[in-house]
């Protein structure tokens, strides 16, 4: 038995928003106090983590001069230095300002889209000085409540102008840095553009640089929509388009509750680490989660500590389930070997497909056949719950 104590090679890393959250929430003010970015970078490195992200305003504030900036900046990177933690990704708030009250690249006001572009830019500097490799894109106020305050086909043209104008200026200061749109659903606008995964996946074909532009799907946002986180996250992955993932906790299609990662729906966490571990993911195991307005600090890094002992305990029952030879043994009955298989072999055609003998006997057979679906899920439960033999 292990004790599920973290280290750098596992990769978790946090946000400053998230472990700084003061419990701010529609109905009730602060509970917490404000928690300076170095000193969460210290108590994250302490804890285990390898890594540490940041929006732009969560170093500085958004009014900062010239001065208080590169002050706010210096006392955050001798923190990095001091720990050795890495910053994996950043991303800009165009969310949390009036100004972005109607979006930031898609704000029917133009002169704040340009705003907001200059913003994102000025960050990319701060982002790739820092280290980044992952530059993230939630379009949280980019959306409408009312159908007629938006052009969502003109809106989709004024996001991609952003990402096109933006991927040019990584292009031509030679940084060495991605895209990741992070999709939702909904929350904070009404109804977000590029809700989904799938979404966002058709969106990015249309760029001027597609291949510079993946995705940052969040545990949560995705069943808010009702859907398989890890089905969602597998598909990006054969798109090759997996840049960056967001860890949390979820409980289906409501308001986003940030939850610790394996809070909420526990299947869905198993499946999902089966899918990042196996399905050839080699970024960070980000968590964005909010420690509840219950907590006091000490309560804010006993939920630090759990996403990660979690997503450990969920890496060594998804190794188990697969080393299991009952699991093996299923995984055949149920014909998952088959499906790796092309439909039509090598020299086959569709000609000579249509020429096969299909009697009402070969299709019976066929109807008549279980798949052994329940036994395989059954041993999934019993590695969850920790009764498998």
């Amino acid at each position: 038995m292990t004790d599920y104590t973290p280290t750098r090679e596992d990769k978790f890393s946090f946000g400053l928003w998230t472990v700084g959250w003061e419990g701010v929430d529609v109905f009730g003010s602060a509970v917490r106090a404000p928690l300076a970015p170095a000193d969460a970078v210290h108590k994250l490195a302490e804890l285990g983590a390898y890594g540490v992200t940041f929006h732009d305003n969560d170093v500085f504030p958004f009014d900062a001069t010239a001065a208080q900036r590169s002050d706010h900046v210096a006392a955050f990177r001798k923190a990095l230095d001091e720990t050795g933690l890495t910053v994996p990704m950043a991303t800009t708030n165009l969310f949390g300002h009036p100004i972005f009250k109607d979006g930031g690249f898609t704000a029917n006001h133009r002169d704040v889209r340009r705003f907001a572009i200059r913003k994102v830019a000025e960050n990319i500097d701060l982002a790739v000085e820092l280290g980044a490799k992952v530059y993230v894109c939630w379009g949280g106020r980019e959306g409408a409540e009312s159908g007629g305050a938006k052009d969502v086909r003109v809106a989709l043209d004024r996001m991609k102008e952003a990402y096109d104008i933006l991927g040019q200026y990584v292009l031509d200061q030679g940084y060495d840095l991605r895209f990741a749109v992070e999709p939702k659903p909904n929350e904070p606008r009404g109804d977000i553009l590029l809700p989904t995964i799938g979404h966002a996946l058709a969106f990015i074909n249309e760029l001027e640089h597609p291949e510079m532009v993946g995705l940052n799907p969040e545990v949560g946002h995705e069943e808010m929509a009702g859907v398989n986180f890890a089905h969602g996250i597998a598909q990006a992955l054969w798109h090759g388009k997996l840049f960056h993932v967001d860890l949390n906790g979820q409980h289906g299609p409501r308001f986003d509750q940030d939850l610790r990662f394996g809070a909420g729906n526990l299947r869905g966490a198993f499946w999902a680490v089966d899918t990042l571990e196996n399905g050839g993911y080699d970024g960070p195991r980000h968590f964005d989660f909010k420690p509840p307005r219950t907590e006091d600090m000490e309560g804010v890094w006993e939920s630090a500590r759990g996403c990660m002992r979690n997503y450990l305990i969920l890496r060594e029952k998804s190794r188990a389930f697969r080393a299991d030879p009952q699991v093996q043994a299923a995984l055949a009955d149920s014909r998952l070997d088959e499906l790796a298989r092309p439909t039509l072999a090598e020299g086959e055609t569709l000609a000579s497909l249509r020429e096969e003998k299909w009697d009402d006997a070969r299709i019976e057979a066929l109807a008549e056949r279980g798949m052994g679906f329940e036994r395989l899920d059954q041993l999934a439960m019993d590695h969850l719950l920790g009764v498998a033999e």
